[in-house]
């Protein structure tokens, strides 16, 4: 009976000498880089922006603000904007094709007009969808 209760006692002091050590070499954790939407479908425009579609979309997140209306009436959804690519890399013909409302619209097409593309050569037609979510 004694043999099992120091094996009992021996075991818990083990266990908590093992939890402690555990614990005490914690390293602290870097800030993880927060995650930006990218659309599944492939946006030609995005070849002649500097980075590809990734840093595309880190640019629009990081200017886009959302609409304080669309944020008290919880106004989500896609905004897709359409606009011309010229030869020479500047923008033009914005439209707002879809439009879940609350300003959203609006604020999106400010951030696609700041954009800066190079020069494709050509002059083409393009659509940004653009995520908006609580």
């Amino acid at each position: 009976m004694k043999n099992r209760i120091s094996f009992l006692f021996l075991l818990f002091v083990f266990a908590a000498f093992s939890a402690s050590a555990q614990t005490a070499e914690t390293k602290p954790q870097a800030t993880p880089e927060k995650k930006v939407w990218v659309p599944d479908k492939v946006i030609p425009v995005a070849e002649f922006y500097e980075g590809g579609v990734d840093s595309l979309y880190k640019d629009i997140y990081k200017e886009l603000k959302y609409p304080p209306l669309a944020k008290r009436n919880r106004v989500q959804g896609d905004v897709i904007i359409s606009f011309v690519l010229n030869e020479d890399g500047s923008t033009s013909s914005f439209k707002v094709l879809r439009n879940p409302g609350g300003g959203t619209g609006d604020e999106a097409l400010r951030v696609v007009k700041l954009l800066k593309f190079k020069a494709p050569g050509y002059a083409m037609n393009a659509t940004m969808p653009i995520m908006f979510k609580l």
